[in-house]
């Protein structure tokens, strides 16, 4: 993991481009350093804006392990012409929370907190494997893998293993 700096967050994007083809909608956060990342580098196929979250105040005694409510969203079209229907952040949300909740690996104060990054990686193949072939989806029926034609049956953890 590296730090939120303009160069990781440009390498990021370029990793995006190396990955991607043109063209896509594409949506993030407030973070500040993702408009230069992203005009310098997916101007020529990306519509892009941000979603904003305004957060209130943290309850008495809730300000360490309580997220702060959201009070109100804003959206602000970036570069291109983003469709008002897909501006959204919940799907990228929901990627990172699933491992975060299948697996413990990046919750601290558990005893499943990796640290060392190579058990981290291990862990996340594992669990991404898992979550593709052995895991049926309610909203799919049938595993990620099964959906995209990869394999023709769920798979068990045996079979993930060998």
């Amino acid at each position: 993991m590296s730090k939120r700096t303009q160069a990781a967050t440009d390498t990021l994007i370029g990793r995006l481009r190396y990955a991607t083809s043109g063209p896509f909608q594409l949506t993030t956060d407030g973070f500040h350093r993702y408009p230069r990342a992203i005009v310098s580098r997916l101007q020529d196929r990306a519509d892009y804006a941000q979603l904003i979250k305004i957060y209130g105040r943290p309850r008495d005694g809730e300000q360490r392990y309580s997220p702060v409510e959201v009070v109100s969203t804003e959206v602000v079209p970036v570069m291109g012409n983003p469709d008002p229907r897909y501006i959204c952040t919940s799907h990228v949300e929901l990627q990172n929370l699933s491992p975060r909740m299948g697996m413990r690996r990046l919750t601290r104060l558990t005893n499943a907190f990796s640290k060392k990054w190579e058990n981290l990686e291990a862990a996340y193949a594992l669990w991404f494997a898992f979550y593709n072939f052995c895991r049926v989806h309610k909203t799919l029926r049938v595993t990620p893998a099964m959906e995209q034609g990869i394999t023709d049956h769920v798979w068990t953890v045996m079979e993930l293993m060998a």
